[in-house]
């Protein structure tokens, strides 16, 4: 039974879902039905909630083989951390205009760093079934 990642992926959701009420909100207020309107402020917004969706299914998908195959929890647990810390710092950098690099490079760092490692822990249980 999966226990350790759907944990994290209610939390991930509820960041998702965060991150949508803030583009939403920031649409009534600018008066924005659909694209940017040309502001930087929503065309970042946007960025940060389809940069977040763009990421989080594929990694939660490998994610969730690993722990399907039984994985090591503390390996799920430390990919799981890594992603949800990615995504907030990534969405906590690149939502503002005058942007901190920090937050977004450290945020991409750990969300490639899960995602990375979960393609690699999957090849490797794929292979090892394959070669033994």
């Amino acid at each position: 039974m999966l226990v350790i990642v759907p944990t994290y992926a209610g939390l991930i959701g509820l960041v998702f879902m965060l991150l949508s009420v803030r583009t939403l909100l920031l649409r009534r207020k600018l008066k924005i039905g659909i694209g940017d309107g040309k502001n930087i402020e929503m065309l970042r917004a946007m960025r940060v909630h389809a940069n977040f969706a763009e990421y989080v299914p594929i990694t939660l998908i490998l994610v969730v083989m690993l722990e399907i195959n039984e994985a090591s929890p503390l390996l799920l647990h430390a990919l799981c951390v890594s992603l949800l810390a990615g995504r907030i710092l990534h969405a906590f950098g690149v939502r503002r205009v005058d942007e901190n690099y920090t937050y977004r490079v450290c945020g991409m760092a750990f969300t490639f760093t899960s995602l990375g490692f979960a393609i690699l822990a999957n090849l490797f249980i794929s292979a090892k079934s394959i070669f033994v």
